[in-house]
């Protein structure tokens, strides 16, 4: 790794950048200074100091532009809009697990090959036990997920959007698939952490499929839900 390389990931360890990083990458064209600070959520002036950090350690690129197709006198004054410097960098920034959805994918076709089960099914089956094998009684499950590149933000109601999708390539183009063992995975870590959540599917758009509620919540039992 390169010195613009330490740098660059320097400069990520901030959440609030890597949002910013993760907009500019879904968009695939510059957005403007206000925009980004609006869609993140922070105040304009924050966002300011944040996007000239990435600039400066060479994450992003700044131009100034006019708005829309107005120019010359009575266009107003250009506004500086930020784009990626290097896809090939951003494109590691968050943290994918191709490695785990192959593990996952090459034991459901094994399995589904010894016993003549669906793949589908076996994939499930598969998903649940390897979730199962890491999760963490002494844990609470935002800390397991964090460590597995989910990237849990609270959403001021007890419980976690996920901000990541450790396989977000895999799950654009094999959403179904994908999807589904993304859930049984989670599932089962939240079963086993010290403070077992309900868990469903509910898609975030530049984030996870996998929704988490608050730990007081558990799954029905016999159509009553308990708290």
């Amino acid at each position: 790794m390169t010195n613009d390389d330490l740098t660059a990931v320097a400069a990520l360890a901030e959440p609030v950048r890597r949002e910013l990083v993760r907009l500019l990458e879904a968009s695939g064209e510059p957005l403007g200074r206000d925009e980004l600070a609006d869609r993140v959520g922070v105040p304009r002036a924050t966002g300011a100091f944040h996007l000239e950090k990435l600039v400066d350690s060479g994450v992003l690129v700044a131009e100034f532009r006019h708005r829309g197709d107005r120019r010359g006198p009575g266009s107003g004054r250009p506004a500086k809009f930020y784009s990626l410097a290097r896809d090939e960098f951003a494109a590691t920034i968050p943290p994918r697990r191709y490695d785990l959805a192959g593990e996952l994918l090459a034991s459901a076709v094994e399995l589904s090959d010894g016993t003549g089960r669906p793949v589908r099914e076996c994939l499930l089956s598969v998903a649940a036990e390897n979730g199962a094998r890491g999760s963490d009684a002494t844990r609470p499950l935002g800390d397991t997920l964090g460590d597995l590149g989910y990237e849990p933000v609270d959403d001021d109601q007890g419980g976690y959007v996920l901000a990541n999708c450790p396989f977000h390539r895999l799950s654009s183009r094999h959403t179904d698939v994908i999807c589904s063992a993304n859930v049984a995975y989670v599932a089962a870590l939240s079963a086993g952490a010290s403070d077992p959540r309900e868990t469903w599917l509910e898609p975030l758009e530049g984030g996870c499929c996998v929704r988490v509620g608050p730990a007081s919540i558990r799954p029905p039992v016999d159509g009553n839900p308990t708290d």
